[in-house]
C-alpha cells in the first residue's frame, strides 16, 4: 500500500530530526491515512483518505 491519500494526493515528506545539540538526522512524515467505504455509482469502494480530507468533508465532493 502507497502512503498517499486518495483524495488530496498527500504523500510522505522529508526532513531533519533535530535534537537538543542541534545534530541532524534524516527522518520522514507519514500522513495519517485510513481505510474509508465510499458508495460511487452504487459501487462500495476502499479508498485510503487522510484524516485531514475525512475531516473537510473533501470525500463527498470528489466522487
Amino acid at each position: 500500500m502507497a502512503k498517499v491519500c486518495d483524495i488530496c494526493n498527500k504523500g510522505r515528506m522529508s526532513g531533519n530530526a533535530v535534537s537538543h545539540s542541534n545534530r541532524k538526522a534524516r527522518r520522514v512524515w507519514i500522513p495519517n491515512l485510513k481505510k474509508v467505504r465510499v458508495v460511487d455509482n452504487g459501487s462500495h469502494k476502499t479508498l485510503n483518505v487522510c484524516t485531514r480530507c475525512i475531516r473537510t468533508g473533501k470525500i463527498k465532493n470528489s466522487l
